[in-house]
């Protein structure tokens, strides 16, 4: 392969995509709805990690976990408590039938009909312009590189021989896992370590770090530790795994805690230390693509290569369904319309939620983050305990916790935690996408009785923090000066 060929004069397409996953899916899309001509290749499954693997299936998972708990739980809606009699079988063949109903939207029939040109098999780029798929050449003006992640397996001794599962794997379970062990404290590792343990397995989640879910301010990640221990689950921060083994007893996962090495006994193990880029094997390495972490590229999502782009897990820093849908617009754009036009992703506004119950959502700073890089800020929070319609629905529990810029309304974070989590941020990802205060939020109406409404609770008690004191007083003498 060489990178020193010459630019065709004539092209067969206006954009390739290698990889059918979120990124991959919304690029091909929006070049064909700009009329471009665009072969979308993927090796797989349409729909990526995030529809068979990822998002999608453990949803369905978390549902059916939540629906268990509920039942035990009961009593807090005056309803007989009653312990769940789970089938796992029927719960992960549900999963898959989830899978099934979503999948027509992402599939190659969808994409046919939208003018996308699909193909199923292995690509390898063999020159800045030229693809080859099931041994025929096609030419591009530009590609895209969407070929995901996929999750990482540290190099621990014995782990080859645990029968590890991983998020993409364990979705073949059908007989219940008695003993678990959840290797991680992340996002995904959380969530799976919940609905697990909702769903009657004994788990226990192991962490190397001394917190949880570590990209959350430390209130954050104690109240989801405690969650997880009042349901029953064993949680072990600052717990470095060394090896896997076994002893007389069956599975046990080495482990070191404060200089001591401690045996933690399993039968099955899940693997969620995080995920790694789908890098090697299409062609990136023999043309000279500079490699990382991730594939390295520009604001505009252009790599060392200027005719190949990236979007999607591939690319980075955030490996986020609605991330990778984010850098597939700046990605075709750029792709299609450099150097006429072109525009630097911009990562100023991502949002995130993890799906533990309750939920923890969050946009831009948060406390860490804000002392990190030294910037002046306030904290204005809520207790959804006071919100009437979390009263009502008995769960009551959790808060909205807003970051402003020192002495003035600016938005720049906020964290909620609690039940609708995911759903409530995208009031405060709007609000700090359009330039929008606390005081614009508080002035917006907001249905009673409504889970949003802790939204402009929050901005009322940033109103009542920030009230004019001066003001107040005049008015207090005037208002006596009225009364005679």
């Amino acid at each position: 392969m060489s990178t020193n060929v010459p630019k065709p004069k004539k092209f067969d397409r206006n954009l390739i995509v290698i990889g059918a996953g979120s990124g991959g899916l919304v690029a091909s899309y929006i070049a064909a709805a700009l009329k471009a001509k665009v072969t979308l290749i993927e090796r797989h499954q349409m729909g990526g990690d995030c529809l068979n693997t990822g998002c999608v299936p453990s949803k369905a998972l978390i549902r059916s976990a939540k629906v268990a708990q509920q039942m035990r739980d009961a009593s807090k809606w005056a309803i007989e408590p009653v312990e769940p009699i789970i089938d796992f079988a029927k719960v992960m063949d549900r999963v898959q039938d989830v899978i099934k109903t979503i999948e027509p939207h992402d599939s190659i029939e969808r994409y046919t009909s939208l003018s996308v040109e699909v193909i199923t098999g292995e690509a390898k780029i063999i020159d800045p312009y030229t693809v080859v798929v099931n041994g025929q050449q096609l030419t591009s003006r530009n590609i895209i590189v969407a070929t995901g992640a996929r999750p990482f397996v540290p190099p621990i001794k014995g782990i080859e021989n645990s029968s590890y599962l991983t998020s993409d794997t364990l979705w073949s379970l059908r007989e219940q896992p008695k003993r678990l062990l959840v290797l991680g404290g992340g996002p995904i590792g959380c969530e799976l370590t919940q609905a697990f343990s909702r769903l009657g397995s004994e788990v226990t989640q192991v962490e190397m770090m001394p917190a949880i879910m570590g990209r959350e301010d430390a209130d954050v990640a104690e109240f989801v530790r405690e969650r997880f221990t009042a349901e029953g689950i064993k949680v072990l921060t600052s717990h470095k795994a060394i090896e896997f083994t076994e002893n007389s007893t069956g599975k046990v996962l080495l482990a070191e805690f404060n200089n001591e090495v401690v045996e933690i006994p399993y039968d099955q193990v899940i693997i969620a230390v995080g995920r790694a880029a789908n890098t090697t094997g299409f062609g990136l390495e023999e043309l000279g693509v500079e490699v990382e972490r991730t594939i390295k590229h520009n604001d505009f999502l252009q790599t060392n290569i200027p005719s190949i782009y990236v979007c999607g897990d591939v690319a980075g820093p955030y490996q986020f369904t609605h991330t990778a849908a984010h850098q597939a617009w700046f990605a075709v754009v750029n792709a299609l319309f450099s150097p006429i036009k072109k525009f630097a992703v911009n990562y100023d506004v991502i949002p995130w939620a993890t799906f533990t119950d309750p939920e923890v959502a969050r946009v831009g700073l948060n406390e860490a983050d804000a002392q990190a890089k030294g910037i002046a800020y306030e904290v204005t929070t809520y207790g959804l305990d006071d919100l009437d319609r979390a009263i009502a629905d008995g769960e009551a529990e959790g808060w909205v916790k807003v970051i402003t810029a020192k002495g003035k309304d600016k938005i720049l974070g906020a964290t909620i935690v609690g039940s609708h989590s995911g759903e409530l941020i995208a009031e405060f990802v709007m609000a700090m996408r359009h330039g929008l205060g606390m005081n614009k939020l508080l002035s917006t109406i907001h249905i009673y009785p409504t889970w949003a409404e802790s939204n402009k609770f929050a901005a009322g008690n940033w109103k009542k923090a920030h009230k004019p004191d001066w003001a107040l007083s005049l008015l207090e003498k005037y208002w006596k000066w009225r009364r005679g």
